[in-house]
This record gives C-alpha cells, sequence and structure tokens, in this order.
C-alpha cells in the first residue's frame, strides 16, 4: 500500500511565486500542497484547518513576519513543522525563525529536488539546513550579539560615512560613536572598518549593496 502523500501549506505573499511552487512541487506523486495563504496572521487558522504535515514559509511577509507566524503557530501546536523558504534573510533573521520553532531553512536559489529533499527531512521532525548556513549559525552564537544600535552603525559605516557624520546622523557623541566602533571590530574579529563591513554582509547582518 502506497504512503500518503505529504502535505504542505505555502505561505507566500507573491502569488506568482506561491503558483510556481505549487506546479512544481505537484510534479512530484509524493507531495500535495493543501492551501496557499499570502500573509503570516492567516498561516494559523489555515494549519488547524487543513492539518498540513509541513508549513512552507516565506521569512519577509506583510503583517508579521515568517518568524512571528512561525511562533505563533508553535504555540498553538507544538507539533507543527515548519520549513522557511526565503530569497534572502540575515543569520539572524534565520536563528529567530529557528529559535520561534522552525525546522529548516532554505534559499529559495535552491534547486527543486534540494526543497524536495529538505521538505520530506522536515516532515520526518528532523533538523534541515544548507551547511554553510549551519556553519555561520554556530559562529553567530559563539560570539557575542550584534546590538540593533551596532547594526545602525555599521550601515552607516558601510555607507561609506565618517565618525564625526555618524554621530550627527545619530545624535550621539564622536566618542560614543567610536566605542560602538572599536566594539564591533571586537565582536566581529576584525581589524578595520572596511574588514567590518565584509565581514558583517558574509554574515548576513547587512545587505550586500544593490
Amino acid at each position: 500500500m502506497a504512503e500518503p502523500r505529504l502535505t504542505i501549506l505555502i505561505v507566500e505573499d507573491h502569488f506568482v511565486v506561491r503558483s510556481g511552487l505549487t506546479a512544481s512541487l505537484e510534479l512530484d506523486d509524493t507531495i500535495a500542497v493543501v492551501g496557499e495563504v499570502e500573509r503570516g496572521e492567516e498561516a494559523v487558522a489555515a494549519y488547524h484547518k487543513l492539518r498540513p504535515r509541513v508549513v512552507l514559509m516565506d521569512l519577509q511577509l506583510p503583517g508579521i513576519s515568517g518568524a512571528e507566524a512561525t511562533a505563533a503557530l508553535l504555540a498553538t501546536d507544538p507539533a507543527a513543522r515548519v520549513l522557511i523558504f526565503s530569497t534572502f534573510a540575515r543569520d539572524d533573521e534565520i536563528q529567530a525563525a529557528l529559535d520561534a520553532g522552525a525546522l529548516g531553512y532554505l534559499q529559495k536559489s535552491a534547486s527543486r529536488e534540494e526543497l524536495l529533499a529538505a521538505l520530506h527531512q522536515v516532515a520526518r521532525g528532523l533538523r534541515t539546513l544548507p551547511p554553510q548556513v549551519a556553519r555561520r549559525l554556530a559562529a553567530l552564537r559563539l560570539g557575542p550579539a550584534i546590538t540593533s544600535r551596532e547594526r545602525e552603525i555599521l550601515a552607516l559605516i558601510a555607507a561609506g560615512r565618517a565618525n564625526k557624520e555618524i554621530a550627527g546622523s545619530l545624535g550621539v557623541s564622536e566618542d560614543t560613536v567610536k566605542r560602538h566602533v572599536s566594539h564591533i571590530l571586537e565582536k566581529l574579529d576584525v581589524n578595520d572598518r572596511a574588514q567590518a563591513t565584509a565581514e558583517a554582509i558574509r554574515r548576513g547582518i547587512l545587505k550586500m549593496p544593490e
């Protein structure tokens, strides 16, 4: 007797992406997409109505984020299984989703085979992360966290702003900015501002410049 198909709920705000995912996944006889919603706020009700084995969740959503929707879902059913599927995410955003209860993360640039493998892995209750992401998250956990203020300063450093300009922009003293920059260099284990920018982009703390 054939095993029942793996049922999937897709939480994704772009119609074309949702439609493409559904069509692609259902080419596989082991998969059945049982529902699609476009907002994180709709995920909990859809989950309890449809009872999918896996929720495929975008991270960047209108309204509440994928991480917040994951937390809300797991609060109502700790057995819910969520795979984050996102175009781009900072390492701390991925970690927040995992902390909220997601079992895995995959970029939308992944192959169909990689997505199918990740869905089946999560359906079995197993963690799944691309190796490079797992390594970065391990490094992130081992080191001290970058604060929101330090993130602001990093973004201004990446934009080429000098300490005096950063101080004026944030309404703080130049000495305060210097202390923050010193802490940033120490936390990222780098020697200068250019290295700090490169390392912050590598870790996903900053996005690549357009």
